[in-house]
């Protein structure tokens, strides 16, 4: 198993099945081998994570380090702070697919 298919902690991910399908999220808590809790500071905030199968998300290869650095200082980390890091990420994805003009 490589590091990109192994969630992290603070990795973000892209949610393929399930009511929120296409939406992005950021993994807070890695249960098991088998299930992750995520977030997105907006519709699932930080105090109501959802609990996920890593079947039913796409793995993305970045990893937030706020999100990392403030779980492990304060032991969560702010909604506001969540939607900056995925709106951050899905600018840069939507950007580099402009670039290569899908």
């Amino acid at each position: 198993m490589n590091s990109v298919n192994k969630p992290q902690l603070g990795q973000l991910v892209r949610i393929i099945r399930g009511n929120d399908s296409g939406k992005y999220a950021v993994i807070i808590n890695v249960e098991d081998q088998r299930f992750v809790w995520i977030v997105d500071g907006d519709k699932r905030r930080f105090d109501q994570p959802k609990k996920k199968n890593i079947l039913h998300l796409e793995l993305l290869p970045t990893v937030s380090s706020e999100v990392v650095e403030s779980m492990s200082d304060s032991g969560r980390v702010t909604n506001s702070k969540l939607r900056f890091v995925i709106n951050k990420v899905v600018n840069q994805i939507q950007s580099e697919a402009q670039e290569k003009g899908e």
